[in-house]
């Protein structure tokens, strides 16, 4: 029987990027369905009843919640197809380890840029700035943080480059300027077909950013 497929998910989300990218990556078929984040589904609801949240692969009728969990049960299913873990255990935890980093800074710091000003906003973009320099000495000389190919820690970092422009127009300063090392890492991976046709558009992100900043009566 073959595979069926199902990722709940909303267009500008980082963390359904991530699923996109993974499944693209391996060539699995699946059905994407937009969620109203207003207005969520029946379906989302009873396949997340925990947290809410989007994105949700549902694999065969059985929902998996949370990207990262998501995207490492991806590639356990569909192991024999461009693997993004490595085999060895210590190179999986430290994988691993740096997609919970990327979490727990370049996300969080991301989103206090865009909805903070002053001197929060700038010390979020110092540590910004600082946490994008520790995953590049992570990177070293390797063209992605997986080697050679596409691994674990890049579809979980890459797709905050969707929000790059936010960031810099909100928080006025150039990733590229402050660290040209990691924005060529992140064009290297726009080459890819399978990050570049998951990625959102970041003039387009940065239009929904403007719109709930104005819904919340916020100026930028």
């Amino acid at each position: 029987m073959a595979d069926e497929v199902l990722l709940l998910d909303f267009w500008s989300s980082p963390y359904g990027m991530r699923l996109r990218v993974a499944l693209a990556e391996k060539g699995i078929q699946y059905e994407y369905r937009e969620e109203d984040l207003s207005n969520k589904s029946a379906l989302l609801l009873q396949s997340n009843p925990v947290h809410k949240k989007i994105p949700v692969l549902i694999h065969n009728g059985k929902p998996v919640s949370e990207s990262l969990v998501a995207l490492q049960y991806i590639d356990e299913v569909w192991r024999d197809k461009t693997p993004l873990l490595p085999s060895d255990p210590y190179l999986r935890a430290q994988a691993r380890f740096w997609a919970d980093f990327v979490d727990k800074k370049v996300s969080e710091l991301g989103r206090v840029i865009r909805t903070t000003k002053g001197e929060e906003q700038e010390a979020a973009k110092k540590e910004f700035l600082e946490s994008i320099g520790l995953l590049e000495g992570e990177l070293g000389d390797k063209p992605y943080f997986g080697g050679e190919t596409l691994g674990f820690v890049d579809v979980a970092l890459i797709p905050f480059y969707s929000w790059f422009y936010v960031y810099e127009k909100c928080g006025n300063f150039s990733i590229e300027a402050e660290q040209p090392k990691f924005y060529a890492w992140a064009k290297r991976c726009m080459q890819k077909e399978s990050v570049s046709k998951s990625l959102a558009d970041q003039k387009a992100i940065y239009d929904l950013h403007l719109q709930r900043m104005k819904a919340r009566g916020m100026d930028q």
